[in-house]
């Protein structure tokens, strides 16, 4: 059997990762859908990982296709919203879940809102298994709750597979003092608390995915997912991208 059931996790600094992708990061230069070649060099990068014997949960947002709070603040009701954007989320973990089996590796998608035609409830302990037998884990459906987005729920997928960190792949290099697309004085910060990242609203999580990590102790690395073996490195344990804890 390949991948973390072998248990070869020796000289990894993080030998269990939740890592969360954002789904704009999907659609690529044409900012809505899902981009064929950013798939792919996405798919590569989890292949590497979970060769590497890492025990890889995955969280993809759904902001690609439909975003919850965008729709309600165009007059949606919130609830429909949310619930539209989960299900979002669920086509993005099926295109990679296809990606990466084309690819040889073994994945499960399992989603919070029951659909038992495409994917399995989550549950905690079926997840775990899947874990153990060397399987990719994609959390789909987000919590299967409203008012909560998806950086909550891979935080919260993230403590429940007693994750080592939570590595948030976005489309900058990691936290800067202001949107360094809109501010060109905007400072790059490679390290910061849970707490400052609170209080400077920086928009690195949402509150409540932040206040989850501090509460269990989680650090949250965040990376551009276009950086060469970006996940990788940060795995072996070398600082890339901004690290909160």
């Amino acid at each position: 059997m390949s991948g973390a059931a072998d248990g070869g996790t020796e000289g990894l600094h993080y030998p269990r990762v939740l890592l969360k992708i954002s789904g704009e990061a999907l659609a690529g230069e044409q900012g809505f859908g899902i981009s064929p070649p950013v798939v792919d060099r996405l798919i590569d990068e989890i292949r590497h990982v979970h060769e590497m014997g890492v025990a890889l949960g995955l969280v993809i947002g759904g902001g690609n296709i439909v975003r919850g709070t965008k729709a309600s603040a165009e007059g949606m009701d919130r609830v429909s919203a949310d619930y539209m954007g989960m299900l979002a989320t669920v086509i993005n973990a099926l295109a990679i879940q296809n990606s990466l089996e084309r690819k040889g590796v073994e994945t499960r998608v399992l989603t919070a809102i029951r659909m038992e035609q495409l994917a399995e409830p989550y549950i905690r302990r079926r997840a775990m298994r899947h874990l153990e037998k060397g399987r990719v884990v994609i959390f789909a459906g987000g919590t299967g709750n409203p008012y909560f987005s998806t950086d909550t729920a891979a935080v919260l997928r993230g403590i429940e597979m007693n994750a080592d960190v939570i590595i948030k792949a976005t489309k900058v290099d990691g936290i800067y003092s202001a949107d360094p697309n809109k501010d060109p004085n905007a400072e790059f910060i490679p390290e910061i608390s849970y707490l400052d990242a609170l209080s400077r609203e920086l928009g690195v999580m949402d509150a409540a995915a932040l206040s989850l990590c501090k509460e269990n102790h989680i650090p949250i690395v965040v990376l551009n997912l276009d950086a060469p073996r970006a996940v990788s490195r940060v795995v072996r344990g070398e600082r890339i991208g901004t690290l909160v804890h």
